[in-house]
This record gives structure tokens, C-alpha cells and sequence, in this order.
């Protein structure tokens, strides 16, 4: 049993043979659980004309400029979105997803390399309990939405996962190496502690 940061509801999954009624007697025997867990929630945060959206941990206001032709842009700290209003959500969501292909994959290589380490593969999801991941055959996967966190932030979770291609564990040896590869964690740590989860509310339905 778990609670979707970006949805904002709890989501329950049952082993095989299982019935919907022991799925809510778990939920019941929880409730105190779920409930706190529910308004420990960051307010969701819409992306809207007026609002604002996260680039590197950098607010920028979000303008709607309905009368131009060039899709959606960044300029003078502000970004613009064109066309009709109601796809201004969409729009700013599928920008923030192309910075993210953009940046994060190409900062991960240069750590990597600076670091002597070969990641197999890189990809990018929308997660919803973890910032990144590392699989036995090399392969280093990254929440997207980790584009909207400071630099810091993002070079501290990829320190952690270019670590594990060494150590595929949280033994001591593991962080001594994250703490050669970054000097970050402990100010990434705090941060995501205190603004994770609202990067999952971040345009969420």
C-alpha cells in the first residue's frame, strides 16, 4: 500500500489470489496511516497563465501569448506559450519533458565519464517513489521530473546512481564513493526532503 504523490490517492496491490475485500480491510486497518499521509501533500501545483513552472530549481512565470507562432519558449525569465489556453498544461508539461531529454541524459554521460564509469543505458520515466535507479546490467534510470530540481539536486541522484554500477547495495563502501563523486548530498538530501514531493504535484490531474 502506497499513496500516489501525483494522483494524491493510495494505491494497493495484492498478491495473486487475493480478493478486493482484503484490499480494503488493509485499507481500513490504515486509515490513520493514509490519512496523514494524505495531507502531508504539497498542494497540486497547475500550470497555468499566471502560475509559474521549475527549470534547475529556477521559477519562471508562465505567459500566455495566444496571438504568437512559435510554440513555447523561455525568454527574459518568463515562459510563453502560445495557442489556445486550455492547452497551456499541456504544453508547458511536454516543454519540461523535452528539457529534461535534452539535459539530464547529457549530464549524466558527462559525470560518467568524468568519473571513469559506463552506464550501459540511460532512460527517463515518470516515477513515482524513486529519483533513479540502477539495474545489474549497467542500465541508469532517471525521473524526469528531477530537470526541475536544482543542479545540485540532480548531480547528487546521479552520483548515487553512477555509484551503484560499483556497488549494487547501501553498504558504507557505496557512500564513501557517492561522497567522492558529489558534494552535494547532504544540501540534495534536505531538498528533496522538503520539495520532492511537490515535484510530483506539478501539473498533476
Amino acid at each position: 500500500m502506497r499513496i500516489d504523490p501525483l494522483g494524491g490517492h493510495v494505491v494497493i496491490t495484492l498478491p495473486p489470489g487475493a480478493r478486493r475485500t482484503d484490499g480494503l480491510a488493509l485499507l481500513r486497518a490504515h486509515s490513520a496511516w493514509v490519512a496523514a499521509g494524505l495531507s502531508r501533500l504539497p498542494p497540486r501545483t497547475e500550470l497555468r497563465h499566471g502560475g509559474h513552472v521549475l527549470l534547475d530549481g529556477q521559477r519562471h512565470e508562465i505567459h500566455h501569448a495566444p496571438e504568437a507562432r512559435r510554440g513555447v519558449w523561455l525568454e527574459d525569465g518568463r515562459l510563453h506559450v502560445s495557442g489556445a489556453e486550455e492547452f497551456i498544461a499541456r504544453r508547458a508539461m511536454a516543454w519540461l519533458r523535452a528539457q529534461a531529454d535534452a539535459l539530464l541524459p547529457a549530464r549524466l554521460r558527462l559525470q560518467a565519464a568524468q568519473g571513469g564509469f559506463h552506464p550501459t543505458q540511460v532512460r527517463l520515466r515518470d516515477t513515482r517513489s524513486r529519483w533513479g535507479s540502477c539495474s545489474s546490467d549497467g542500465s541508469i534510470m532517471l525521473c524526469w521530473r528531477l530537470v526541475m530540481a536544482p543542479q545540485e539536486v540532480q548531480h547528487y541522484i546521479i552520483a548515487h546512481e553512477l555509484a551503484h554500477l560499483r556497488h549494487m547495495n547501501h553498504g558504507p563502501d557505496f557512500w564513501q564513493l557517492v561522497d567522492l563523486l558529489t558534494p552535494h548530498r547532504r544540501q540534495a538530501e534536505k531538498w528533496l526532503r522538503a520539495h520532492g514531493a511537490g515535484l510530483h504535484r506539478i501539473g498533476a490531474a
